[in-house]
C-alpha cells in the first residue's frame, strides 16, 4: 500500500473466512505440550476491616479456587481449541497437583505424562482478591510457592522418553517454559532431532529465548517485555529498536516466524525476507486482565500453524484468540467457538 514504509507490511491483508475455515480444522489436531506446570490459586474474600494488629485489611474467606497455570494454561488453551493435549511436565504429590490432574482428566485430556515427585512441591501461584459484598474482587497480594532444587537426570530422561513416543504422531510441539526447571534446550534439542515430519515446534519462554537456538524451535511467541530484557533496551513507542530486536532474535534464533505480543498495540509479526506485519490489538484496548494471555497467544497460533495457516493468517488468528481472553477475568481460556464467533462477527461488519 502507497505511504507505508518498506519495512512494515498491511496488516488487513487477510481473509476472515479463511481464518474461520482454518480454526474449523483445529478440531483433533495432536499437541504435544512441554512445560513447567503451575497452579494458580485464587483466594478471594470480603474486607471487614482494617486489622488493630498492623495497617492491613482483614479478609473474611469467600472461595478458592485452583485453575491451571503457565505451561497447564497453555495446555488447557490447546484442549479448549478443540486439540487433542498431550501434557508433559512434573508437578509436585501436593493438593495442587492433584487439582491440575483431576481439571484435566475431567476435559478428557491424557495426564500419563505428568509425573509426579513426591517431596517437589508444584509451582503455584496464590493470588488473593478483595472486595466488598457484590463489588468484583482487586488483586491485593500474590504469594508464590516454587520448588528449589533441580529435577534429577533420571527425570530428564524420563521426560524426554515422554516426548519422543508423543512426538512421533504429533501435528505440533509447544513448548512452555516459565523458568521452573522441567524444560531445558538441551532436552528440546534431544527430542527435536527425532521428529522425521515438518511440524510447528513453538516456543514460549519467560527467561531463555535464545538459549533454545539450536533446538529446531521454529517459531517463538515472547511479550515485549520479554524481548527488551532479551535485548537490554526499551521499546515502548519506538518501532526501529522493536525491529532492531525483533530481527536479531530472528536471525539468532534462525526462526521461520517470531511473533511479539504488544498489550495494547496489538502484535508484530517477523519473518526471514519479508516486511514486518503491525497487527493492531483485537476488540478493547482496555484489558480486563492479562493473565495467562501469553498462553492463550501461544495455543491459538500453534493451532493454525499445525491447520494449515500461513503464518500471517496464523498471527492474526493468535491476535483475535488473545484479544478475546484479556476481557475475562483470571486465568483463562478461549473456546474454538467463541473464536470462530469473534472471527465472523469481524467479517459481517466488513462485509456490512
Amino acid at each position: 500500500m502507497k505511504g507505508r514504509r518498506q519495512n512494515r507490511r498491511d496488516s488487513a491483508v487477510v481473509d476472515l473466512m479463511a481464518l474461520a475455515e482454518c480454526v474449523e480444522r483445529f478440531e483433533g489436531k495432536r499437541v504435544v505440550v512441554l512445560g513447567d506446570f503451575v497452579a494458580d490459586s485464587f483466594q478471594s474474600g470480603e474486607i471487614t476491616r482494617v486489622s488493630r494488629e498492623a495497617p492491613v485489611l482483614i479478609l473474611r474467606h469467600r472461595q478458592t479456587e485452583i485453575v491451571p497455570g503457565g505451561g497447564a494454561n497453555a495446555a488447557n488453551n490447546f484442549a479448549a481449541l478443540g486439540a487433542r493435549v498431550y501434557p508433559i511436565s512434573v508437578v509436585g504429590d501436593d493438593a495442587a497437583a492433584d487439582s491440575l490432574v483431576a481439571q484435566f482428566r475431567k476435559k478428557k485430556v491424557d495426564v500419563s505424562g505428568l509425573l509426579q515427585v513426591q517431596g517437589r512441591p508444584t509451582p503455584t501461584k496464590t493470588r488473593f482478591l478483595a472486595g466488598w459484598t457484590h463489588t468484583v474482587g482487586q488483586q491485593v497480594l500474590r504469594v508464590d510457592y516454587e520448588p528449589n532444587t533441580p529435577l534429577s537426570e533420571s527425570h530428564f530422561r524420563r521426560i524426554r522418553s515422554l516426548v519422543k513416543a508423543r512426538i512421533k504422531t504429533a501435528d505440533a510441539l509447544a513448548i512452555s517454559d516459565y523458568g521452573f526447571g522441567v524444560v531445558s534446550p538441551e532436552t528440546a534439542q534431544a527430542v527435536v532431532t527425532d521428529v522425521k515430519r515438518h511440524i510447528p515446534i513453538s516456543l514460549d519462554s519467560r527467561y531463555q529465548l535464545t538459549a533454545f537456538r539450536r533446538a529446531g524451535v521454529t517459531t517463538a511467541t515472547p511479550n515485549e517485555a520479554e524481548l527488551e530484557a532479551l535485548h537490554h533496551t526499551t521499546i515502548g513507542r519506538n518501532t526501529a529498536e522493536l525491529e532492531r530486536c525483533g530481527r536479531a532474535t530472528l536471525r539468532s534464533m534462525r526462526l521461520t516466524s517470531l511473533v511479539v505480543t504488544r498489550g495494547k498495540d496489538g502484535m508484530a509479526l517477523f519473518e526471514p525476507g519479508r516486511p514486518t506485519a503491525h497487527i493492531p490489538v483485537h476488540g478493547s484496548d482496555q484489558a480486563v486482565d492479562v493473565t495467562g494471555a501469553g498462553d492463550t497467544v501461544l495455543a491459538a497460533y500453534t493451532m493454525a500453524l499445525a491447520s494449515g495457516a500461513s503464518v500471517l493468517e496464523a498471527a492474526h488468528i493468535a491476535n483475535i484468540a488473545g484479544g478475546l481472553v484479556v476481557m475475562k477475568r483470571g486465568t483463562a481460556t478461549v473456546t474454538r467457538d467463541e473464536l470462530l464467533a469473534a472471527i465472523r462477527n469481524s467479517a459481517s461488519e466488513t462485509t456490512s
